[in-house]
């Protein structure tokens, strides 16, 4: 087991791009009446998209029992079965284009060992630099939580969804989204496509909707609302969401150039919190 400070600075590089077929997959994955070809070499990315671009390309010998990368490399292996993407926050300083050589370098810059009641459990906080030819393009921190395998499913406590909203639009989910999104992320988390294993092993009810899925889908619909993508983005993931319900994306725009964001389940609670902000 890999102890907090042998973790903590470790660091990682990669390279990737996404190129104009990526951005198709993508587009064709998360947007309605997608064209092939809409984007080109060049043209600006979406936000988020370039979550796709720096696929994880470890041998499949090296892949662990929940389809993730095996731990004990880069992230540290803390003895717990779960690992989930819980949130994170970006700021965006200049755009990223369709075809373009990205750049990313990766350090470890907290781990905290914590319990919720008695059940152990880790955060583990990435600080990741987004580079092109032009400098830095995306300073973002993503949060990793570590949880044991649990033998049944308790749910967290339901946050109602907000009324009133500027807008709140439904999006379907189902498997096919949920693995065309795995395979252009090239994620392989059983979680998002094994339903045998996401309900007998991991104990969900269903398959679990990407919490990047939902990020990216929420800052779609924030570009879209405001006109123009914003210049920060926070996200949280606080309930499960999964593929036998319509995903909600709910917004709200304050007078301080903030838009407070959601998913929600058409039962009315929460997934995934968000905010975007604009100077």
């Amino acid at each position: 087991m890999d102890g907090t400070t042998t973790a903590v600075g470790r660091s990682a590089f990669a390279s990737g791009a996404v190129t104009a077929q990526l951005a198709d997959q993508i587009g064709a994955t998360l947007r309605p009446h997608w064209q092939a070809g809409t984007l080109r070499d060049g043209d600006t990315l979406p936000l988020l998209w370039h979550w796709a671009g720096f696929a994880p390309t470890a041998a499949m010998e090296d892949m662990g029992p929940d389809g993730h990368p095996r731990l004990g490399g880069f992230l540290p292996d803390l003895g717990l079965g779960r690992r989930m993407w819980a949130g994170g926050s970006l700021r965006f300083l200049a755009p990223l284009h369709v075809g373009e050589a990205l750049h990313r370098h990766s350090e470890i810059i907290s781990l905290e060992h914590k319990t919720a009641g008695t059940t152990p459990m880790a955060v583990l906080t990435l600080r990741h630099r987004i580079d092109t030819a032009r400098g830095t393009a995306i300073e973002e921190d993503q949060t990793i939580v570590y949880l044991p395998l649990p033998d049944r499913y308790s749910p967290p406590k339901p946050i109602a969804a907000p009324e009133n909203a500027d807008f709140d639009e439904t999006v379907a989910m189902d498997p096919v989204r949920l693995f065309r999104y795995s395979a252009v992320t090239f994620n392989g988390h059983r979680i998002h496509y094994d339903r045998d294993y996401a309900t007998r092993v991991e104990h969900y009810p269903a398959l679990v909707v990407h919490g990047p899925l939902q990020a990216t889908l929420l800052i779609d619909a924030a570009t879209r609302h405001a006109g123009h993508p914003p210049e920060t983005f926070r996200y949280r993931g606080v309930h499960p969401m999964f593929d036998t319900h319509a995903l909600r994306l709910i917004g709200t725009m304050s007078e301080d150039q903030t838009m407070t964001l959601c998913t929600a389940s058409p039962a009315g609670h929460i997934g995934t919190q968000a905010t975007a902000g604009w100077s």
